[in-house]
């Protein structure tokens, strides 16, 4: 069977080019100006230089893995990155190229991918083997101010990795660190309600709605409604009387995501999972696909239909997104930015940002944040012991201290309409 794992290629030359052009690069390309840490927290990087490092964070866009090119250079290190396989096919391979120079690695969604866990072992095993690891996997949520479910097994890499160190050096150990960025707008508050009310208004005439006296926050909600009910229309659904926008939503994508399953005639396709894991499920198939791999439990589908159910995958991720208490209960501009991609992927056609879409239309400046670094070694122990069922455990302990930066930086940025201000829409 054809090999597809690309492997790192580190070259020093490429290395010291990102890191010139990487603040010009993240203003191009996301539109951020501005990477902010604190210097008890760059003290802290400092202090990890010489580590072996598993560095976690949340990955709702394309931007994240820049960033933590920008920690490690903060630290004065180098991190490994694990990244989807077919971003290395990219401008031709071009991409794919780029990445591997600084430092990263294939990995196949959705199977064994024997060569990237073999590799993880190697980079993390080694004196000083960093990797940055973005525990929500792909496809990237679009949310700021939400985290996906983790993939699992990452943390039972490093506790194998901690082990084939220890072989040779039994005073190993691995440290891990979680952390949070978050993206504030940098525009003035006046700035962003006017591209807003600008934005809005392109869709409220493509969808021949009128704004009439409603606020930004009535704006929104009503074209979300009218793009659920073409929706609806368009997938012969006819929700319940007294069913609520977010009930309606949730049926829309979860028979979206289904037909996708019946058209590709899936085998091993759960109906009853939550529509992350049918999406995450989708998405790896159609990935496969993709760089042609080779397995006789992948479906066969012509050019046409594997464009379709990219296309439908990339609907019901936007239908995933919108969620009505998620905008209202904190009316913040990022997250009427978040719904306005939404938007303008479903009623314009463009590509939603986290897919590899336009840049952020206003200067942003990210917050980076971390928890308290521990080792691995510190629950060696306990993982011997309970192997698996203490992965999980460990697991939501990271998790729930990325949740605990996150909520931490919701004062950094405010609300434009107050929350709750829907009137009767």
């Amino acid at each position: 069977m054809k090999r597809f794992f690309i492997p790192p290629d580190f070259n020093l030359a490429a290395a010291w080019f990102a890191d010139a052009t990487l603040p010009a690069s993240l203003r191009t390309y996301q539109n951020i100006h501005e990477l902010e840490i604190t210097p008890a927290d760059r003290e802290m990087l400092r202090s990890l230089r010489h580590n072996r490092l598993l560095f976690f964070t949340n990955h709702p866009s394309q931007a994240e893995p820049m960033i933590a090119y920008h920690i490690a250079n903060v630290m004065g290190s180098r991190f490994h990155y694990m990244a989807t396989r077919r971003a290395f096919d990219f401008l031709f391979g071009a991409v794919g190229k780029l990445f591997q120079s600084v430092g990263a690695y294939s990995i196949l969604p959705g199977v064994a991918d024997r060569d990237s866990m073999r590799m993880t072992r190697q980079i993390l095993s080694a004196p000083g083997g960093k990797l940055a690891i973005f525990p929500e996997g792909e496809p990237m949520c679009g949310e700021n101010d939400s985290l996906m479910p983790f993939q699992p097994g990452f943390l039972k890499l490093g506790f194998a990795a901690l082990q084939d160190a220890r072989k040779t050096e039994p005073t190993a150990n691995i440290s891990v660190l979680p952390g949070f960025i978050k993206y504030v707008i940098k525009s003035s508050r006046e700035q962003i309600i006017e591209h807003l009310t600008q934005s809005i208004g392109t869709i409220e005439k493509k969808l021949g709605l009128e704004a009439g006296h409603r606020n930004l926050l009535r704006q929104f909600l009503m074209v979300g409604r009218v793009l659920l009910e073409n929706s609806e229309k368009e997938y012969g659904i006819t929700p319940p009387a007294d069913a609520d926008f977010d009930f309606r939503i949730g049926k829309l994508r979860h028979t979206i995501l289904d037909r996708v399953a019946e058209m590709m005639k899936l085998k091993h396709y759960n109906t009853g999972a939550d529509a992350i894991h049918k999406l995450r499920h989708l998405t790896s198939i159609i990935e496969l696909l993709e760089v042609g791999y080779e397995s006789p439990e992948l479906p066969v589908l012509t050019p046409s239909e594997l464009a379709a159910a990219n296309r439908e995958c990339i609907k019901a991720y936007d239908f995933i997104v919108i969620k009505r208490d998620y905008l209202v209960s904190r009316p913040t501009p990022e997250r009427f930015y978040e719904w306005l991609q939404r938007f303008e992927s479903l009623a314009l056609g463009r590509t939603p940002r986290a897919l590899g879409g336009e840049p952020h239309p206003l200067p942003r400046r990210a917050v980076i944040t971390f928890a308290k670094p521990f080792t691995l070694g510190e629950h060696y122990d306990a993982f011997q012991k309970g192997k698996g069922e203490y992965v999980e455990q460990l697991t939501n302990e990271i998790r729930a201290q990325m949740q605990a930066l996150l909520d931490a930086s919701a004062s950094l940025t405010y609300t434009i309409v107050d929350p709750g201000d829907v009137g009767g829409v």
